[in-house]
């Protein structure tokens, strides 16, 4: 008889790069021989904290996974059903994704009724252990919520230290997996006529969700000084592939786009994107620029590193110990000159200088090794 694991996150109808992971990993569960199901959220967030248009997918369910809607983060009579619910299943393991202190409270009362039971076992995959923006009450929700946890994932240093500041339990770090469910790579040529973008043209591209912590601005800020470089006949040039929804006020972003009269060089593409359309972007772009003010890991470097494209991230968190220096791209501190300065010397260097050190690299991002470290904690 199959072992149960249960992974307790979001997953179609809603969307993501949670949704994406969650998905993917339960895939490579089952893949290892495992009954596998994931529970989801029936309601992920009240409107108030959600940023964006819509939390749910327009996406196709997917057929080869069971999911259940199950869970509604602000229901305590249904956090005590689905715990009650998931202790009589009596799962050999419950895998937990946490990523934001307001899930505390539903996600901990869960598993301490699961837990119950005498014989599930509870690995915590932490994605963010102090979170980007700061709320009362995240340090005694989180507190909370990992208090039955046996032991924890995390994707990156910065959240390892963090986590001790809670937990003595064991944990480990492993690098994020490669997003491989988006599909193969495209000619360039291919993504960017579907995109209707000239194809001739040099494309860096930011991608995912904007918010302040990613620095988006600063990117902007750059493309000024690359413009005026241009202009003067320094450098050869290239336009931005902005391509995400906005979790904040778009005004902001407008205003400063105006004011540093940079529009002829932005390419805006800033509703959600789709999974099936994500290929195309990252196929479109020379390099992937992650110009964040800070971070713990980013789910846009494995999408870089399975799309083959070389990155600059700036010197924060955990991003430059994914992106080996002069291999697989360049760091730049935070600031919008520097960021222009190494713009400028990934072309100057070149795409295809970078291409065999990603294909090797890309190689140490892997979901079975994911998810042996979470059956190894978990000593099942």
């Amino acid at each position: 008889m199959k072992q149960k694991v249960i992974i307790i996150g979001p997953a179609h109808p809603l969307r993501g790069g949670l949704a994406s992971f969650d998905e993917r990993l339960a895939r490579q569960f089952q893949l290892q021989g495992f009954d596998t199901t994931i529970y989801t959220f029936s309601l992920q967030y009240p409107g108030f904290l959600f940023p964006g248009t819509t939390q749910y997918s327009s996406e196709p369910k997917p057929t080869d996974i069971n999911i259940k809607v199950r869970i509604n983060s602000v229901n305590p009579l249904n956090w005590l059903s689905v715990g009650i619910e998931l202790k009589k299943l009596k799962p050999s393991l419950i895998v937990i994704r946490y990523w934001l202190p307001f899930m505390g409270p539903c996600l901990g009362t869960i598993l301490r009724i699961a837990k119950l039971n005498g014989i599930t076992k509870i690995v915590c995959i932490a994605d963010n252990v102090i979170p980007h923006e700061k709320r009362p009450g995240d340090k005694p929700f989180t507190q909370y919520c990992f208090k039955p946890v046996d032991a924890f994932v995390t994707m990156s240093e910065k959240v390892l230290q963090d986590l001790k500041l809670f937990t003595n339990r064991p944990a480990l770090q492993i690098v994020h997996p490669l997003y491989d469910n988006f599909g193969e790579a495209l000619p360039k040529q291919t993504a960017r006529k579907h995109l209707g973008i000239n194809e001739d043209e040099n494309i860096i591209l930011f991608f995912g969700f904007i918010r302040k912590y990613k620095g988006l601005d600063m990117l902007l800020n750059a493309m000024k000084i690359i413009k005026e470089r241009t202009t003067l006949g320094h450098f050869v040039g290239c336009k931005l592939l902005v391509a995400g929804e906005f979790y904040e006020d778009k005004k902001l972003y407008d205003d400063l786009i105006q004011e540093l009269d940079i529009a002829d060089q932005l390419i805006l593409r800033t509703d959600f994107i789709s999974d099936s359309e994500v290929r195309y972007y990252l196929s479109a772009a020379d390099f992937v620029i992650q110009p964040y003010r800070q971070a713990t890991q980013s789910g846009v470097t494995p999408l870089a590193y399975h799309f083959e494209k070389p990155m600059l991230v700036t010197n924060v968190g955990g991003l430059p110990s994914l992106v080996p220096k002069g291999k697989v791209g360049l760091i730049s501190e935070a600031n919008a000159s520097a960021i222009a300065n190494k713009i400028e010397e990934l072309y100057q260097i070149g795409e295809s200088h970078f291409l065999p050190y990603l294909q090797v690299e890309k190689l140490k991002y892997s979901w079975k090794v994911l998810a042996d470290t979470v059956i190894k904690l978990a000593n099942i």
